[in-house]
């Protein structure tokens, strides 16, 4: 693991990016390092954009991805950390993310290059790549925190709904900030596109 801290500015305000709970455990032990996004009619008419460098990612727990993303190394299925102690309610932020770069993907021979980077299954990133009026995607590769003990919230009605991004209650759970700094780096395993900024 680097020395290097997760940092935020004085003023800023957490916001939270949904993504599925095996991305984000995959993120976490360093076998994905990008995020891929194409939007939906909740994103409003400019389609989804990265609107901040700097986020937790909240983790979306559904049965069905465990048969949309690859399987484990030694070829297992992969499955939902156990997380004993928890209400049935509770929202378990355990990782902090920065995006180092980011743009948009059109190609869809480029889109499988990124592979290694990632666990969807191949038929869930054609999907997406191919939904809506223009194929594409929106991607970012990003540097990961992983926050052990992690930051609980209760489960609210804001947290519902398509939307891809949403502000935190920063007065709760205890002091976010507290968390952050003890989060540990985490080395991506899989390496990063970087060759992704240059098309």
């Amino acid at each position: 693991m680097s020395a290097m801290h997760a940092t935020a500015a004085p003023d800023w305000r957490p916001v939270a990016f949904k993504e599925w709970q095996l991305v984000a455990e995959a993120i976490a032990s360093g076998e994905q390092s990008i995020l891929l996004r194409k939007g939906g009619i909740s994103e409003g008419k400019a389609g989804f954009q990265w609107l901040h460098e700097r986020f937790f990612l909240f983790p979306s727990r559904f049965h069905e991805q465990v048969e949309q993303v690859t399987p484990l190394p030694d070829g297992s299925l992969r499955s939902f950390a156990s997380q004993p102690g928890l209400a049935e309610d509770d929202i378990v932020f355990s990782v902090y993310v920065e995006t180092l770069a980011s743009g948009r993907i059109t190609d869809w021979e480029e889109v499988l290059r990124l592979a290694p980077y990632h666990i969807w299954r191949e038929e869930i990133v054609r999907e997406r790549f191919e939904w809506g009026e223009e194929p594409g995607l929106a991607w970012a590769t990003i540097r990961a925190w992983r926050m052990d003990p992690p930051w609980i919230l209760k489960d609210r009605a804001t947290f519902g709904g398509c939307r891809s991004w949403f502000g935190l209650p920063a007065d709760e759970g205890g002091d976010w900030r507290t968390h952050l700094t003890a989060a540990e780096m985490v080395e991506p395993i899989c390496g990063r596109p970087c060759w992704l900024e240059s098309i």
